[in-house]
């Protein structure tokens, strides 16, 4: 297990302090979560509801949870009471029923909005038009339980960097845009374990390493 102590060393080199890196860990079994933990690790991404549940109830109540993954509604009342931070937000009834959920339990629960920079077809992810249009709206402003922190994306699986970089920094700039407007915006989550460096250097505030950490996937049937 020490390959995780220094995996987790080896990526924090490449960091600065206004960088926060989240250590993806869907697939991976609690005895490597509590290793990384033990080596000063505290944010941790699921993509599975139920699964983070599993291992919120597990492991030490520090842990910083992040849900990373699409989100479906119908889903949500079963974090509601403790994840810190949803990334993938893309749309207004998604805001609405954490909100809602929230409330239940007299919280605000952090959001990013997720931004669509990828061509693939596969990505989910708003517009422009649409993020100016749920910044903008009536209801969004009524939502009290829930806090909109800034953006995230992904981009396009491939090794050609001059096309990550291209989308990156087109996502930099859209939040710049919107953070003038939005002076709370503190977070912009783009990068993964392939392309984290191009996020980093496009101005990233956030990172999410799964593979690079803990080792291959564990794909579970």
């Amino acid at each position: 297990m020490n390959y995780i102590k220094d995996n987790l060393e080896k990526i924090r080199e490449d960091l600065s302090n206004n960088v926060t890196l989240v250590a993806v860990s869907k697939t991976k079994p609690i005895s490597d979560i509590q290793v990384a933990y033990e080596a000063g690790q505290r944010v941790f991404g699921e993509n599975k509801i139920q699964e983070m549940v599993t291992k919120y109830e597990a492991l030490p109540k520090d842990i910083e949870w992040h849900m990373i993954g699409h989100l479906q509604r119908n889903k949500v009342k079963y974090m509601a009471h403790f994840v810190d931070l949803i990334h993938g937000v893309d749309s207004l009834k998604t805001l609405k029923e954490i909100n809602k959920q929230a409330h239940k339990h007299d919280r605000v629960i952090n959001c990013l909005l997720q931004i669509r920079i990828a061509k693939e077809e596969t990505k989910f992810g708003l517009t422009s038009i649409d993020v100016q249009d749920i910044l903008n709206s009536d209801e969004l402003k009524s939502f009290t339980n829930v806090k909109i922190c800034g953006f995230m994306g992904m981009a396009t699986f491939t090794k050609d960097k001059d096309i990550i970089n291209t989308e990156f920094s087109k996502l930099k700039t859209l939040y710049n845009y919107h953070k003038k407007q939005h002076p709370d915006f503190t977070i912009l989550s783009m990068g993964m374990s392939g392309d984290y460096k191009i996020g980093v250097k496009n101005g990233s505030t956030m990172i999410r390493v799964g593979s690079s950490i803990f080792g291959a996937r564990n794909y579970i049937a």
